[in-house]
């Protein structure tokens, strides 16, 4: 079965190679190939968080702020803005001449629907309607308004939130459609637009230079300044096998590989034709259900943190050495600007006969954990295989099922119990947009009543939480974020298996691979 898999993944790949080769040399200097972590199953960056529906969203629509590459929020679609004096209302006007890839006008009664949505559903967006309560406003064609009741500090940041839930622009009835399921229309105005009628589920997925795209006059700078593309044509290709992406890749079928598999790193840093670069800091996670048996139990959860050795985990992921931390604690990235071990002291080296007494005091009476394990991704494979076994080692009852990242992606939506096909835990990876602060980190920042698949609760961390965005004296703002991560540590939203740094590989030729940031795929940033 396995050799008919690989025969045909290879003979896919072939394919792609001799249909590139038929077509004229100037069409395949303006094309941009490049292998994408995943398959594409949901459009929607409003829906989920899994990266490469995030990815998606980045080349096909665009946001009202955009990080540049210091960091800083910038105006991307917005002209200008104005905050009044007591920080409580704010006024956006957008840039002329931005349209959606149809043509139509971009207009403020489609921002706000859209930023209605986003605040519905991002941590930063809860956070400021559970502390000011915002409304957003459109008061004419190009202006909208934002009103708080009482000051929020992170409004900038949250119109320029680079992953989680970014704050994308779409058309307002698009926008006000019910949040529980994913839009199905793609219509933005970012650089590129979506080739429904050449997506190939499970194989390739195109994008074709926007022609109503209206880049801004400054230059680009990570999520900030022109989009504009070098390329006519972007196809992310779908090759699960590692060995086909990489054959393509040094055949220059390919001009980049998104993820390089790890094993891949070391052989590939040798090959005169390729570049391999480092992709920020990332922390690998287990994720655990907390609405059901047996992780609705923190004592549960405080077992397995206990048992989980950090160094194993990230040497069967496959890093090398220079591209892994040994330990790491700090739940907000160590080497982050928010590093902060406080609460942690009892995890800093894994015991599995004190995790075995854990469990057992915890009262777990022997429940079958539903642990998905992605077959098509190498290092989350061997992610999901380490924590089968650190489950195991401590006398968990875990059932192992396999399958794609993309069926994962979409099973974890579900809120059955995991014998109603429902599940106990799944295991990611995240960067470190989406780590380094209880605001930006996905899941320590989901207030009670969140919809990230696994749904965390608890009471003292969101009343820390919206405490330290509320502290303005940095002592104060200190000690709130160490009680926090204290606390965290106690009722643990997930847990971290390590930190490490993942890989791009690119072709030579292909210029402009060493302004990529922290994974995210910036297009216009590249061209050969």
């Amino acid at each position: 079965m396995k050799r008919r898999l690989f025969a045909s993944l290879a003979a896919l790949t072939l394919g792609a190679a001799a249909g590139l080769a038929s077509l004229p040399a100037a069409a395949q200097a303006k094309t941009l190939k490049l292998v994408a972590h995943a398959d594409v199953k949901i459009l929607d960056p409003t829906f989920t968080t899994a990266y490469i529906t995030r990815n998606f969203g980045y080349m096909v629509y665009d946001m009202p702020f955009g990080l540049d590459a210091k960091g800083k929020p910038q105006p991307q679609m917005v002209d200008k803005y104005s905050m009044s004096k007591d920080g409580r209302l704010w006024t956006f006007t957008l840039r002329p001449g931005l349209k959606f890839s149809d043509g139509s006008p971009v207009t403020a009664a489609d921002a706000v629907a859209s930023l209605q949505r986003w605040t519905a559903r991002d941590s930063i967006g809860r956070a400021m309607t559970a502390i000011s309560a915002p409304e957003w406003k459109a008061v004419d064609a190009s202006t909208f308004t934002l009103t708080l009741k009482e000051p929020f500090g992170l409004v900038l940041e949250g119109l320029s939130k680079p992953s989680g839930f970014p704050p994308v622009i779409m058309p307002e009835r698009l926008a006000k459609q019910p949040t529980t399921a994913p839009i199905g229309e793609v219509l933005g105005s970012g650089p590129f637009v979506f080739k429904r009628d050449e997506w190939v589920p499970g194989n390739k997925v195109v994008f074709v230079r926007n022609p109503h795209y209206a880049p801004r006059s400054d230059a680009a700078s990570n999520l900030a300044g022109s989009k504009k593309p070098a390329f006519d044509r972007v196809e992310w290709l779908y090759l699960p096998d590692a060995n086909s992406a990489i054959s393509a890749l040094q055949k220059g079928e390919v001009d980049l590989i998104e993820q390089l598999p790890p094993d891949y790193i070391t052989p590939l840093r040798a090959d005169a034709n390729v570049k391999v670069q480092a992709s920020g800091a990332w922390q690998g996670w287990m994720v655990m259900n907390q609405l059901h048996l047996p992780f609705n139990n923190p004592k549960v959860r405080q077992a397995v943190a206990k048992a989980v050795n950090q160094e194993r985990f990230m040497a069967a992921m496959g890093y090398p050495r220079d591209m892994r931390l040994t330990s790491c604690v700090a739940l907000f990235l160590c080497g982050g600007p928010n590093e902060t071990t406080a609460g942690a002291e009892a995890y800093r080296a894994a015991d599995v006969a004190a995790a075995k007494k854990m469990l057992a005091e915890s009262g777990y009476k022997g429940e079958k954990a539903v642990l998905l394990v992605p077959s098509d991704v190498t290092y989350l494979n061997a992610e999901g295989l380490m924590a089968a076994q650190t489950l195991k080692s401590i006398g968990m009852n875990v059932d192992v099922q396999t399958s794609d990242w993309a069926t994962i992606g979409a099973r974890r939506a579900k809120r059955d119990a995991p014998e109603a096909g429902g599940w106990s835990m799944y295991v990611t990876v995240a960067g470190g947009f989406d780590v380094d602060s209880p605001i930006s980190n996905a899941y320590l920042s989901a207030a009670c009543g969140n919809s990230l698949p696994g749904w965390p609760c608890d009471q003292k961390l969101d009343e820390l939480r919206t405490a330290w965005l509320k502290a303005t004296e940095p002592v104060r703002r200190k000690e709130l974020l160490d009680a926090f991560h204290a606390r965290a540590w106690e009722v643990l939203p997930y847990i971290s298996v390590g930190q490490y740094s993942p890989a791009i590989a690119a072709r030579k030729e292909l210029k402009g691979v060493d302004k990529l940031a922290g994974g995210l795929p910036l297009v216009w940033m590249l061209d050969k």
